[in-house]
């Protein structure tokens, strides 16, 4: 999940399933942004698709282990607070 778009689309399917064109619709990135990560989240068992018409509908394949992962990432972040953003090494002001 290390990105910010595959949890984009993660919490979105979280919702329910959906079609590549309203991820874009919804996220506002690319289809070929979206499919990439689609694919990667399919190689890594994570969403599923199924054939509707010419398309492909995508769905999570644990949800609830899904959700499960998002409340204990809340659950960290509440705890730590901006202990993240702020860390000289890894945060967002740190040498790349």
């Amino acid at each position: 999940m290390g990105d910010a778009s595959r949890v984009a689309i993660l919490r979105h399917l979280l919702l329910g399933e959906h079609k590549v064109a309203d991820l874009t619709a919804h996220l506002g990135l690319a289809q070929s942004t979206v499919s990439k990560h689609l694919a990667c989240l399919r190689d890594c068992g994570l969403v599923e698709s199924r054939p509707v018409g010419r398309s492909s509908v995508f769905s999570l394949t644990h949800p609830d282990a899904v959700l499960k992962v998002f409340a204990a990432a809340e659950e960290l972040l509440a705890a730590t607070g901006d202990a993240v953003t702020l860390c000289p090494v890894y945060g967002e002001g740190a040498a790349q």
